[in-house]
């Protein structure tokens, strides 16, 4: 069983920047493919980034260019830095991994979920 635990979220004013954290417990998932999800009140659930055990990486078009994923995995934990945010930002913010060593692009096909944490970008 793999445990993720997100953190990091909080209330930041538009333009400012926010590092998200997600760390793994049980096997060493974050040596597979990890990815960033967000979640708006109303709004379906979306993938903003994304990172393989070789460290490719894929953005969403909404956040390339001011956010970027990385991986530690010494400490078995993948960052999400979140520069020049806006209120469109706003959302509940998921890390996911999934039994393999590439990326993917839609939640169903990722294994394990954090519970996720709340970002709020006020204008």
């Amino acid at each position: 069983q793999v445990r993720l635990v997100e953190s990091g979220g909080g209330w930041v004013q538009a333009g400012g920047s926010l590092r998200l954290s997600c760390a793994a417990s049980g096997r060493t998932s974050i040596n597979y493919g990890t990815g960033w999800f967000r979640q708006a009140p109303g709004k379906e659930r979306e993938l903003v980034a994304t990172i393989s055990a070789g460290d490719s990486t894929y953005y969403a078009d909404s956040v390339k260019g001011r956010f970027t994923i990385s991986r530690d995995t010494a400490k078995n934990t993948v960052h999400l830095v979140m520069n020049s945010l806006n209120p469109e930002d706003t959302a509940v913010y998921y890390c996911a991994s999934r039994y393999s060593s590439t990326y993917a692009l839609t939640a169903d096909r990722f294994d394990w979920w954090g519970r996720g944490t709340q970002v709020t970008v006020s204008s």
